[in-house]
């Protein structure tokens, strides 16, 4: 007996010696299957199936239907006739970024990462989930013509940092036009002062990032020809950004409210080659929507924000619509760390102020939203392959009584309303 035990003994240590030998990695996260059925579900694509259920398998959408093939080893979820929609995704914010949203030390700042600033605990990513959102996209503030890089989140409140960082979303940087970046620079009698002077340095800063490409190139060049004089050039970070954008390695959000200029950031694009993802607020964006629409150019902006700064007078809450009607792909964002916790009352707005349909009205915080991210093929509408991120709703979803029963993110509930805690169900105090 005593030498069995002696013999367990020394496999387990041998054992325990081994697994020690070799550097661990975290297991990958797991996921349980899950099925929603009894529920009115709003697919956001393929129309509202009304008593419908959902299978998600390994955090993504296996089947959609009135009924799917799930193992009975699936946890069950009876939505009991409420409602079910994508997860909101919010295409413009600024949560959880503390006070270091704005670089506003020189006009030029697209090598800040605002990766670099984002605090995982912050109790508005929170709020915003327990409001049905999913998915943000955090951005650099509008104090500069060229700002930084954003970063995209997904809502996992209680998960670790990296865990919250949406796998593989791409790079977005955000420009910014108008009122903002002349006031700022303006107050310290220094260019750019006006509107003239916020196009110049960005056309500067552009030459420059050509400036700075031409000489790579010919470095690379020289290598190629194995020339022993070959030597690189000095590496900027500033303008390795800038030359991502030219060279499309970057999505251009950009923040623009007047139509004067929305046309000449269109220029701009041209005449140095890249593409702009979309205009952030774009309150008269109805003014000149088939030039928006002829460049594919999407808008995130505000369901009725208006006359808050001169850029704001024209403002009117039909602009949403008569944007969309002319073709282009419109969102309705937050920029607030209050609003984003009832974007679904903001897009039900459209159905008052123009007339959008419901699947329209809802497409503006899921699919339209995931669009200008550039994250569509991952979230935004409920469809087999897509990502588990969803919402249960207690109530209508486009009006006031619309609340967020549950949360699934990656087919995890995150938000349970029925739970003590405030229903989360990851968060623990001091983690």
């Amino acid at each position: 007996m005593r030498f069995i035990y002696r013999l367990v003994l020394c496999i387990v240590l041998l054992g325990l010696a081994g697994y020690a030998a070799f550097p661990q990695t975290s297991a990958p996260a797991t996921h349980r299957d899950v099925v929603i059925k009894n529920a009115v579900v709003m697919t956001v694509t393929h129309g509202n199936i009304k008593n419908g259920s959902i299978y998600i398998k390994d955090g993504k959408i296996a089947a959609v239907g009135e009924n799917v093939d799930a193992p009975s080893s699936a946890t069950v979820i009876d939505a009991g006739g409420k409602y079910v929609t994508p997860g909101i995704v919010d295409s413009h914010s600024h949560i959880a970024l503390d006070d270091d949203v704005n670089e506003a030390t020189s006009p030029i700042t697209p090598q800040m990462m605002m990766k670099d600033a984002f605090d995982y605990q912050d109790k508005a990513i929170y709020r915003a989930l327990a409001g049905g959102v999913t998915t943000s996209l955090l951005l650099h503030g509008s104090a500069n013509m060229i700002d930084g890089q954003a970063v995209v989140i997904k809502h996992k409140y209680g998960a670790g940092r990296d865990e919250m960082l949406f796998p593989n979303a791409p790079r977005s940087i955000k420009f910014a036009s108008g009122e903002n970046p002349k006031r700022l620079y303006g107050t310290r009698e220094q260019l750019p002062s006006t509107r003239m002077g916020n196009f110049a340095v960005q056309r500067e800063a552009l030459v420059q990032a050509q400036d700075y490409m031409r000489e790579w190139d010919a470095y690379h060049e020289k290598v190629k020809r194995s020339d022993k004089d070959a030597t690189a050039p000095k590496r900027d970070l500033k303008l390795e950004a800038l030359a991502d954008v030219l060279r499309g390695k970057l999505m251009v959000q950009i923040h623009c409210y007047r139509a004067d200029e929305f046309l000449t950031e269109i220029a701009m694009a041209h005449e140095f080659g890249y593409k702009i993802r979309a205009f952030h607020h774009a309150l008269e964006a109805y003014k000149v929507p088939e030039k928006l629409a002829a460049e594919n150019i999407g808008i995130a902006t505000f369901a009725d924000w208006w006359g808050y700064k001169q850029e704001a007078w024209d403002a009117i809450p039909w602009n949403a619509v008569m944007s969309m009607r002319k073709g282009v792909r419109v969102a309705i964002k937050s920029d607030s760390e209050d609003y984003t916790r009832r974007l679904n009352q903001e897009a039900a707005k459209t159905m008052r102020y123009g007339g959008a349909t419901e699947e329209e009205a809802l497409k503006m915080i899921t699919l339209n939203a995931a669009w200008i991210v550039g994250v569509d093929d991952r979230v935004g509408s409920i469809e087999v392959g897509k990502d588990g991120d969803l919402v249960i709703w207690d109530g209508y979803p486009l009006s006031s009584y619309g609340i967020p029963d549950k949360v699934l993110i990656d087919g995890d509930v995150y938000f349970d309303r029925s739970l003590s805690g405030f229903g989360m169900t990851h968060y623990r105090e001091g983690q």
